[in-house]
């Protein structure tokens, strides 16, 4: 599962990148800096982690992982191959949820490809561009089912109707995460189609220091714009975010957050949501040898979840032994747990739950 960071030239997607990844993107003050998208894979954070290592106190300790993909800035036209667009359209759809960085702040040193500072016509400029592909994308399909549908066949007609629904809201300058469908209609004939406006996304303001607590005006813009669409606005100050990375120290960093007025770097709390973004879940393992965070889709079974590890765990599944992580703090350890009698034997249809702590048994 990857997320895509999008945005317009020059507000600090590549940055921002460099922040999440320890993959260095370059980086420039010009458009189409970044050509070919770079793929970073992040560590999210999280705490259980942290704890479970102080329990157990094993050789090794492995976080969960999310792809984050830099995609070069798109431009006003990219859906007619404006600037380099069809290939940068191209990579957005192949990833599975949209970061959406919006410039927020002020720089006469940094060029704005419009000129002037107006985050709300910058989220449009990219929304419609991307409309414009899914509606392009769209009409093909419509064009094919429309054919059957003539024919009597009952199936292409739900279709087309449906199609025809998306085609509407597309050409009304509305994405198609906000179609009004049913579960089942966006399920049969919507997600087949990768469209790039049906994936979640998640919009960050890019701000200066002086905002990177409580957001500007442009910020209260946004979230304006965006009140109807159901999606979640981050704030973040990229330029501050970059300089907290270069610092060596633990130490030195939370006295730096702490000068600001932030608990911890803006860069965790993306990580996390787009995590989140993601529909993704964490379980762990935990023993001496190594504990472990293993991602998986939130709904995922236990053989689903025991997959993750190896196939042969999932085709041989017996059983999963499940203990609740706050069981697992509570008590201190797996054989407090057993006595406590809290540890619990689960079958093929157990749906894991967020910070479970397994052990599978399987025969292959």
């Amino acid at each position: 599962m990857k997320a895509g960071i999008v945005g317009l030239p020059n507000v600090g997607k590549s940055t921002l990148f460099n922040c999440l990844s320890n993959a260095k993107a370059q980086s420039a003050n010009f458009p189409f800096c970044t050509i070919e998208p770079n793929i970073g894979v992040v560590n999210v954070p999280d705490d259980r982690l942290v704890k479970l290592e102080e329990l157990v106190n094993p050789e090794r300790v492995l976080p969960a992982t999310v792809d984050i993909v830099d995609i070069a800035g798109l431009v006003r036209g990219a859906s007619k191959g404006e600037g380099l667009g069809n290939q940068f359209l191209a990579n957005i759809r192949e990833t599975d949820a949209i970061i959406h960085v919006i410039r927020c702040f002020d720089n006469d040193n940094i060029i704005h490809v419009d000129t002037t500072i107006d985050p709300v016509r910058d989220k449009e400029t990219i929304d419609i561009e991307l409309q414009l592909k899914d509606l392009e994308s769209l009409e093909k399909r419509i064009d094919r089912v429309k054919k059957m549908a003539r024919t009597g066949n009952k199936e292409a007609q739900k279709e087309f109707d449906v199609l025809e629904k998306v085609r509407i809201a597309l050409e009304a300058a509305s994405s198609v995460r906000a179609a009004e469908l049913t579960e089942k209609e966006r399920e049969e004939y919507i997600t087949p189609l990768q469209l790039i406006t049906d994936k979640p996304v998640l919009y960050v303001c890019n701000v200066d220091e002086n905002a990177a607590v409580d957001g500007n005006d442009y910020v209260k813009a946004v979230k304006e714009a965006v009140k109807d669409e159901n999606a979640e606005v981050i704030i973040l100050a990229v330029g501050t975010e970059a300089d907290i990375t270069e610092l060596e120290s633990f130490e030195e960093r939370q006295l730096f957050l702490e000068d600001i007025g932030l608990e911890e770097p803006g860069a965790s709390v993306l990580i996390r949501a787009a995590y989140k973004l993601l529909k993704q879940q964490t379980y762990f393992t935990a023993g001496v040898k190594e504990v472990r965070a293993w991602t998986i889709n939130i709904g995922d079974t236990a053989p689903q979840a025991a997959g993750v590890i190896h196939t042969d765990f999932e085709k041989g599944f017996i059983r999963a032994e499940v203990i609740a992580y706050n069981d697992f703090v509570s008590y201190g350890s797996e054989a407090k747990v057993k006595e406590a009698g809290k540890m619990r034997v689960e079958g093929k249809e157990y749906v894991v739950k967020n910070g479970d702590v397994m052990h599978f048994r399987f025969n292959v």
